[in-house]
């Protein structure tokens, strides 16, 4: 899971592998895969710098 920041200050969890998309329309909007949206204050490539450190920490632990 990565950690974002909604656009009220609140963090939240994400499962990484629901995300379907990013994308900056200005403010970053997250789609899952479920549907639903969520807009955070990191940018696209944050986001994107954050699922692949998860995926790196993941994967170095096998």
């Amino acid at each position: 899971m990565i950690d974002v920041t909604r656009m009220n200050g609140a963090v939240l969890s994400i499962n990484n592998n629901l995300i379907e998309m990013v994308e900056e329309t200005p403010d970053t909007v997250i789609t899952l895969t479920t549907g639903k949206k969520i807009i955070v204050k990191e940018s696209r490539q944050e986001v994107k710098n954050l699922v692949k450190l998860y995926e790196k920490e993941i994967s170095s632990n096998f």
